[in-house]
């Protein structure tokens, strides 16, 4: 959808003009895709209070889960930004290549976990009973599997305003798979 525009601070209601302003300090721009949500009265609020709400994984975990549902999802934009919060928290290249591919090598816990969000979202949350076992198996609870498939939601309502809107990517592009062997 390319005519699908950006909103500008101007163009967007005063709650969310608040919600700008506050991004502005905390990231240091308002990024396309989270002013896109402002074209709704509610669902930008609403997307935040989600995706920032308490959680039993930590920031590096969430990056596991948010590379390998938007590779599934094919979401540029995502793996755009994810690729840099991912470095912000400590994975190199390779490694995010990886994460984005559903595995990870590097760490027996967190290749569970990268298998697990690329299983739910390939098939729809009719996750492989093998994959929910080894999970489980890597030490994971059953707080952390509820919290795993919020996230994969929460990663799945971007990847899917991002595929129908085709906002410009404000973020360094990310790597191509060819680079890393599937």
């Amino acid at each position: 959808m390319s005519d699908f525009n950006v909103p500008k601070r101007e163009e967007v209601s005063t709650s969310n003009q608040a919600i700008f302003d506050n991004l502005k300090k905390a990231v240091g721009f308002v990024p396309n895709l989270y002013a896109t949500y402002a074209h709704s009265e509610n669902a930008l609020a609403n997307y935040l209070a989600l995706s920032n709400a308490k959680t039993s994984l930590s920031a590096k975990e969430k990056e596991v889960v948010n590379l390998a549902v938007s590779q599934v999802n094919d979401c540029s934009y995502c793996l755009a930004a994810h690729t840099a919060i991912g470095k912000m928290n400590g994975f190199t290249d390779n490694q995010i290549l990886e994460l984005r591919l559903g595995k990870a090598s590097f760490d027996t816990k967190l290749n569970a976990l990268a298998r697990l969000a690329k299983n739910i979202t390939e098939n729809r949350g009719a996750t492989d009973e093998a994959v929910i076992a080894d999970f489980f198996s890597a030490g994971w609870s059953k707080e952390n599997l509820v919290d795993t498939i919020v996230l994969v939601g929460d990663k799945t309502i971007s990847n899917y305003l991002h595929k129908t809107t085709d906002v410009p990517v404000d973020f360094p592009a990310a790597q191509t798979l060819e680079t890393i062997e599937a």
